[in-house]
């Protein structure tokens, strides 16, 4: 088997609502979705989720290659980008590759993916993860509902610009699913995206915990700063999680000698070969992984066969528009098909016909970090960006706000 060539395409993930974090909101509820697809003289393709930024550079470390040789040809294909480096987008050009070469391997073997991998139980733990800091109290509280029908007992929000704000909303949360669960105490994390210096980190913090028991607090300070992340977990009871925006091995070594680190976070963007690593790693030193990102199919599938994964991220409930996926949701669980390989089918028709324009960039976001973060005094005045719709708009899952999560309909990165 060689492979001959890739397409690549780009759909989108319509959340009905807005979504976004500390750096800015998507106040459409639309967001871009890429992906790459390798194809073979014996006819399987393979479909990885992610970038294709400067693929055409990368491609040649894999033309005419077996892609059953998935984890050398990972590496051929970082050595492709040595000289001009491997980090950014490039990277997740590199792991949509991988995650699609995975696929075809599996597919050629007959077997999903997690089977190939070692994996024995197709049962992935969860959490809910709204993307949700331009949401109403109101609005909130629907969203997490529906979560909580599918057994979510878990749930991160986003927040970082004022804390009384996040303090309301995660109890808020916290109720709902206490509620759900007949009364037994759910799992809270907090996402601010890099929005605080380390002091204002273990105040904030601080000030949540004299309410709250939250499980971990996600990327408190800049991804980088080995000794600020230390800083803040020794100054609080939570655990920090950090590493989704991490593009290699050698940038979460630093992170790991210096403490700083609890729950080692790797982005579905990466690919599937990049968690792997990374999850030895983490097992080397004692910690726990969980993947992060809108559709991390290929995670999951990984996931089932390291020793150290601790729940994956559950954002949307329904596909990227012209996906489906061999995946449902139940039990508070990702539950994975018998689909050979990966489980994606692509309706490239449908993609094609939801394609819009590339949204305009702008000096202000979304996904672009603010002028002033880490450097406000006190919250905003206002709670953050725009906050949300009327009362009465969509819910998560289908228009009507009903179920939505059922065999072929599920799909787990957009802003994470």
């Amino acid at each position: 088997m060689r492979i001959t060539g890739y397409r690549t395409l780009t759909t989108v993930q319509e959340w009905g609502r807005p979504v976004g974090d500390a750096n800015g909101v998507f106040t459409d509820g639309v967001t871009s979705v890429p992906i790459v697809v390798v194809e073979t003289d014996e006819g399987i393709s393979g479909v990885g989720i992610g970038s294709h930024v400067e693929i055409e550079r990368i491609f040649p470390a894999i033309d005419g290659e077996d892609p059953r040789a998935v984890t050398a040809l990972y590496d051929r294909m970082l050595r492709q980008a040595f000289k001009a480096g491997h980090t950014g987008p490039v990277f997740g050009t590199i792991g949509a590759l991988d995650t699609a070469l995975w696929d075809i391997k599996a597919q050629a073997a007959g077997e999903p993916l997690w089977r190939l991998l070692g994996g024995r139980d197709r049962r992935v733990p969860a959490y809910a993860s709204g993307l949700d800091i331009a949401l109403t109290d109101e609005r909130l509280v629907a969203e997490y509902e529906v979560y909580a029908t599918y057994g979510l007992r878990a749930a991160k929000l986003k927040g970082g610009l004022d804390i009384e704000r996040d303090l309301r909303r995660l109890c808020l949360v916290r109720d709902v699913l206490t509620e759900a669960a007949h009364g037994l105490r759910p799992g809270l994390m907090l996402d601010v995206n890099e929005a605080w210096t380390r002091k204002q980190a273990v105040r904030h913090v601080g000030e949540i915990e004299r309410t709250l028991d939250l499980i971990w607090i996600e990327e408190p300070v800049r991804r980088w700063d080995a000794e600020g992340l230390a800083v803040v977990s020794r100054g609080i009871r939570a655990s920090v999680a950090t590493g989704e925006n991490l593009t290699g091995l050698e940038q979460f070594r630093p992170l790991i000698a210096a403490a700083a680190v609890d729950v080692v976070q790797t982005s579905a963007a990466w690919g599937v070969t990049h968690f792997l690593r990374v999850s030895v790693l983490a097992h080397a030193n004692d910690l726990p992984v969980s993947p992060i990102g809108n559709t991390p199919v290929g995670l999951l599938h990984a996931a089932t066969s390291v020793p150290n994964h601790l729940v994956s991220e559950l954002q949307d409930l329904n596909p990227p528009v012209g996906t489906t996926i061999d995946l449902s949701v139940e039990g508070g669980c990702f539950v994975l098909g018998d689909s050979p390989g990966l489980g994606i089918r692509l309706d490239e028709a449908a993609i094609v016909a939801a394609a819009r324009r590339p949204r305009p960039l702008t000096a202000d976001g979304p996904l672009v970090r603010p002028e002033r973060a880490g450097r406000h005094l006190l919250g905003e005045p206002d709670g953050g960006p725009v906050l949300g719709e009327p009362d009465g708009g969509p819910v998560l899952g289908k228009p009507d706000g009903g179920p939505a999560a059922t065999r072929n309909e599920v799909s787990p990165t957009t802003a994470s």
